[in-house]
């Protein structure tokens, strides 16, 4: 019997079904500040749109150069890709969520403190691949430890 390969890489594009799921919570958040008489909704109208603009690109749409597109293992551990850092060196956290509908990749950049997230919709890959991703996070030796 041969041993396991310890490589894995996958990648993923822009969902429909997220882009939708965001915009019906935008559009009940900016309905909720519209129809309640508070004195500052306005402001919560701005926020809502600023939001918009800054998480649309980066993380709905995947349009910003700064959108993580892919993941990989290797020797070298866990590595994400985006246009504007290449493949970059991660930690998994354990918090991480293998769905059969959804893939919520929670991560830390080594030398930052705070843990980013990254949904993985079911529409966003092959099938196949997607069913691989998910195996592969549950399953994998040594997922959580800092990369090399």
């Amino acid at each position: 019997m041969s041993s396991p390969s310890n490589t894995f890489e996958c990648r993923w594009q822009a969902s429909r079904l997220l882009l939708a799921a965001y915009l019906l919570a935008q559009l009940f958040a900016l309905g909720a500040l519209l129809s309640l008489d508070l004195p500052y909704s306005s402001l919560g109208v701005l926020v809502c749109l600023a939001h918009a603009a800054w998480v649309l690109p980066r993380h709905v749409l995947l349009t910003h150069r700064s959108s993580v597109r892919g993941l990989r293992r290797d020797e070298g551990g866990w590595q994400l890709w985006s246009a504007a850092r290449g493949w970059h060196g991660v930690q998994l956290r354990p918090d991480s969520l293998a769905l059969p509908l959804i893939v919520v990749l929670r991560y830390r950049v080594p030398g930052q403190w705070w843990v980013r997230s990254i949904c993985v919709p079911a529409d966003s890959q092959a099938a196949d691949l997607h069913r691989r991703l998910r195996v592969r996070l549950k399953f994998s030796r040594r997922r959580w430890l800092a990369p090399e």
